[in-house]
C-alpha cells in the first residue's frame, strides 16, 4: 500500500499530489498521465513517498523520502526539495485534521469514579441514543461511520496508522476486562445448564457495544467538519457526534450492553461499577 505523503514528480520539478489520496495509480488516473517508458532518461514522472520511518502519524519519528520505482535519469536534489515543499503544504492540511493527543487506556490511565452519578449516566444515555440513531439511519454501525468518514478525508495510510495504534493499545485488554466482568455479573444470576446459552446470547452484544466505544474513541483523533461524519444526520449537535462515548472513556469508563442491560466498567480490572436500565434508576454494584 502506498503511504502518505504520496506524489508524482515531473521532470520540470512540478509535484502532483492531493490530500486524502495515497495511491500513485489513483493520481495517475485522475490526472491522465501516461508513462510506459523504460528508458530512465525519458520517464515522464517519478512515484515518490514522504512518510515517517516508523509509519506512526500520531508520533512520527524521522520523515524520509522514498522513490517508489526505478529512479529516472533526470532526478536531482532539486526534485527532492520540491517534494519536501509540497509535503509541507500537505502536512499543514494533516495537522488540521489529525488531533495529536496521548492514547488513553481507560482502565489503566484513569482512576475510576468512587460513585456513578448523573455526570456519568447522562453521557451514557446520550451514547445509547447516538448508537441507535446511526443504526436507524441506514443500518450502519459506529465503525461504518468512523471508517467511511475518516478514511475518505485523510486517506488510507493515516487512517490505518492511527486506527491500528489505538486499537493495538486498548482493544485486547479492554475487551478481556469487560468480558470477564460481564461474565461474572451475568453468572451471579444464572446457574446450571442454561449458562452456556445465556452467555452465548449476550457475548456478541457486549462485544459489539465495546467495539463501538473503541471506534468512537479512534474517531476522536480526527477533526472533521460536522457534515463529514457519515450516517449521523439524525444526531443532534454541532461537534463530534460520538463525543459521549469519548467523554465516558476519558473519565475511565467503558459502556457495555448485553441487549437488555447497560453497564459501566472501570478500574484496573474493568469491573462493573454500575448496571441497570437507563429508563429506570439502575442499580449500583
Amino acid at each position: 500500500m502506498c503511504k502518505a505523503f504520496s506524489c508524482l514528480v515531473l521532470p520540470d520539478e512540478s509535484v502532483i499530489w492531493e490530500f486524502g489520496i495515497d495511491s500513485h495509480e489513483d493520481l495517475i488516473e485522475k490526472h491522465g498521465i501516461m508513462d510506459d517508458e523504460k528508458d530512465r532518461a525519458k520517464m515522464k514522472f517519478c512515484r515518490v513517498e514522504y512518510s515517517p520511518n516508523n509509519n506512526n502519524y500520531l508520533k512520527p519519528d524521522q520523515w524520509k523520502l522514498k522513490i517508489d520505482q526505478e529512479r529516472p535519469a533526470w532526478w536531482s536534489v532539486k526534485h527532492a526539495r520540491a517534494v519536501k515543499g509540497a509535503w509541507k503544504k500537505w502536512k499543514i492540511k494533516l495537522d488540521r485534521r489529525l488531533i495529536y493527543k496521548p492514547i488513553i487506556h481507560p482502565f489503566r490511565d484513569r482512576k475510576p469514579p468512587s460513585k456513578i452519578t448523573k455526570r456519568h449516566l447522562d453521557p451514557l444515555r446520550q451514547w445509547d441514543s447516538v448508537r441507535g440513531s446511526v443504526w436507524a439511519s441506514v443500518g450502519a454501525s459506529v465503525w461504518d461511520s468512523v471508517w467511511a468518514s475518516v478514511r475518505g478525508s485523510v486517506g488510507d495510510s493515516v487512517w490505518a496508522s492511527v486506527g491500528d495504534s489505538v486499537w493495538d493499545s486498548v482493544w485486547d485488554s479492554v475487551w478481556a476486562s469487560v468480558g470477564d466482568s460481564v461474565w461474572a455479573s451475568v453468572g451471579d444470576s444464572v446457574r446450571g445448564s442454561v449458562w452456556d446459552s445465556v452467555w452465548a446470547s449476550v457475548r456478541d452484544s457486549v462485544r459489539d457495544s465495546v467495539w463501538a466505544s473503541v471506534w468512537a474513541y479512534i474517531g476522536s483523533f480526527f477533526h472533521l467538519p460536522r457534515r463529514a461524519w457519515k450516517y449521523t444526520a439524525k444526531i443532534q449537535g454541532s461537534g463530534y457526534p460520538f463525543q459521549s462515548a469519548v467523554d465516558l472513556w476519558e473519565m475511565g469508563l467503558v459502556a457495555s450492553h448485553d441487549g437488555t442491560t447497560w453497564r459501566l466498567h472501570g478500574g484496573p480490572d474493568g469491573r462493573v461499577l454500575w448496571e441497570g436500565d437507563l429508563d429506570a434508576r439502575g442499580k449500583k454494584q
